[in-house]
């Protein structure tokens, strides 16, 4: 498995090696010990989600409250997604800052993203389906949310999906009507 620090301190990509064969591809998509040598602790499993997404789909951005926050082990199991990763530790030097890793079902990545980190989820094909390994069970009253397009985080999204069509974002009212990253800064 090769395993890449992102921009965003505390988020990592983790690309496994792909077995494959005339019966199908294999891989080993979490490994605990892996994970701990590059995280530098273990990943606690409480919840695992799975959503499916229409190409276009914009889930995020979304965090829980921290402490006592939650850490997410992302997997596309099929599909594509764009998955952003988003600094929202008030006293972390890279706060607002971001990164992207493409999920797909062809190179089988994951994203883990720690606690304290901003979470999104553009779908850019349809029927496409990713799976959430949770550090925490969803408790709604650490549920929070921020605008995906709010230009002070300058997030680069893809105007084009998977197949080159272009790609009509779709949000939950939630999610149209989340603040931008300066509601963090507030006392």
């Amino acid at each position: 498995m090769r395993i890449r620090e992102l921009a965003v301190p505390g988020a990592w990509e983790f690309t496994p090696r792909l077995h494959g064969d005339e019966r199908g591809v294999f891989t080993e998509s979490f490994k605990a010990s892996e994970f701990e040598k590059a995280v530098g602790r273990p990943f606690e499993l409480l919840q695992v989600n799975m959503s499916t997404s229409a190409a276009g789909v914009l889930r995020g951005i979304h965090y829980t409250e921290d402490p006592p926050g939650q850490a997410k082990y992302v997997t596309c199991v099929r599909g594509a997604f764009l998955d952003v990763v988003v600094d929202l530790r008030r006293d972390s030097p890279t706060f607002g800052a971001w990164d992207s890793v493409l999920l797909d079902d062809v190179d089988r990545r994951s994203v883990f993203l720690a606690e304290g980190l901003g979470h999104a989820l553009l779908s850019l094909a349809d029927e496409s389906t990713v799976t959430y390994l949770c550090s925490l069970e969803y408790t709604p009253e650490f549920d929070r949310d921020l605008d995906a397009f709010d230009p002070e985080l300058g997030i680069d999204w893809p105007a084009v999906g998977r197949d080159g069509q272009p790609l009509t974002f779709v949000r939950s009212a939630k999610d149209i009507a989340a603040p931008g990253l300066r509601t963090l800064l507030r006392p």
